[in-house]
């Protein structure tokens, strides 16, 4: 395991640092960029590192990626995160344009790949429905052929950010006789057709970031259909083992724990028994965070070597939410009393929030962070996969 970069690598990582300081916009540091920026503030870094050519760092180079090896994707991954930089839109770049240019027809890739690396096209996900989360292999919404169409009608819910979208990838069934996965279709539906239902969902720190999405005899191109039929199942396990990977974390978690250091110095006098207590529990997640770390970098040596991380991806999914979500539980706890406030959505809404800076959207994050260990497959199904494919039980 290489720990220590390569000159050409430590040059790499000194120019995407310094790209970052002179071109990251001013309007998007702001403390909740997932939920307090509109669609086109949160489209500006993506203009901007598109236009730069690095949009998308797993893209390879005949389809418009940097060409970049494992290791360059590692280092801007982690210096974009340690920056605090929002990260392009997951749902297109790294989600369906993979599995776009990886199962996709031409006519596919011509038509849609441009359009995510510029921004044209803002996609989100159609895998979560009502009794089908973590169990994807139970979805109901339905597509039936008819002639050069599928009549799609279910209902799909927990779609982020799906208020903004033009597409919507969708797990349908095509087949309702065969085994559960068996019968499981990539559908890409456009977002303006008819019969297509947006409704927000306010989740409990009061943003609107997921909805319900209904679909009523919504007609869509048998063209836009990914791959085969009844092989869906197959491109959606690829899909998520590129969401779960980007899970770790590693850079986010440091700048909170740096966070939470300066809130516990400014609100717990030194003296108070409770001071030595959290920083105990600080240096636990520190310690936390660098095995993690240890981990990753061991696991993009193993890749930059052609080796298959194997579960790997499941792990970093659950110990990357689990420690995020402890450091989001000690800053609300340093904050005390002023914990209780919540700020007023929209944000524009300019309302006074009592308490020093930091406190504002300390209950926010705590609250939204719950989420991590569930979507994506929740943390119980990514222990049943290490269980499987790691321990044999």
């Amino acid at each position: 395991m290489e720990l220590a970069l390569s000159p050409e690598d430590a040059a790499f990582r000194d120019e995407v640092r310094a790209f970052i300081r002179d071109h990251y916009p001013e309007e998007m540091r702001v403390p909740n960029p997932e939920t307090d920026l509109t669609k086109e503030q949160s489209l500006l870094w993506h203009r901007i590192l598109y236009k730069k050519g690095w949009i998308a760092p797993l893209w390879p180079k005949e389809y418009g990626g940097p060409g970049w090896s494992i290791t360059q994707r590692f280092i801007f991954e982690q210096e974009t995160s340690r920056a605090g930089t929002l990260p392009p839109l997951a749902f297109s770049v790294t989600m369906v344009g993979p599995v776009i240019y990886t199962f996709g027809n031409e006519a596919q890739k011509k038509k849609f790949l441009p359009r995510i690396l510029s921004g044209e096209d803002w996609w989100c996900q159609g895998y979560s429905e009502p009794g089908s989360g973590s169990d994807l292999a139970t979805v109901r919404t339905k597509a039936v052929r008819e002639g050069d169409h599928y009549i799609v009608n279910g209902h799909k819910t927990w779609t982020t950010l799906a208020q903004h979208a033009d597409w919507i990838f969708c797990l349908v069934r095509t087949d309702p006789n065969a085994k559960p996965q068996s019968g499981i279709s990539f559908l890409l539906i456009d977002m303006k057709s008819p019969g297509v239902t947006v409704r927000p969902i306010i989740t409990i720190d009061g943003s609107h970031e997921v909805n319900d999405i209904f679909l009523e005899n919504v007609r869509v191109p048998v063209e836009n259909l990914v791959g085969e039929e009844n092989k869906g199942w197959t491109y959606a396990k690829f899909l998520l083992g590129n969401e779960r990977t980007s899970m770790a974390g590693i850079g986010r978690s440091t700048r909170y724990i740096q966070k939470l250091k300066r809130i516990v110095k400014a609100e717990i006098p030194a003296d108070d028994p409770a001071h030595l207590e959290f920083l105990r529990d600080i240096a636990r997640i520190e310690l936390d965070v660098l095995a993690l770390e240890a981990t990753e970098l061991r696991v993009v040596a193993q890749m930059a070597r052609g080796i298959d991380p194997g579960p790997a991806a499941s792990l970093f999914k659950i110990r990357g939410t689990e420690i995020f979500q402890d450091i989001t539980e000690l800053i609300h706890r340093a904050i005390g009393n002023y914990g209780l406030a919540i700020r007023e959505h929209p944000v524009s809404a300019n309302r006074f929030m009592p308490g020093p800076e930091h406190a504002h959207t300390a209950s926010e994050k705590y609250l939204n962070s719950r989420k991590l260990s569930i979507y994506g497959g929740s943390n119980e199904i990514q222990r049943n996969i290490i269980a499987k494919a790691v321990l044999g039980l």
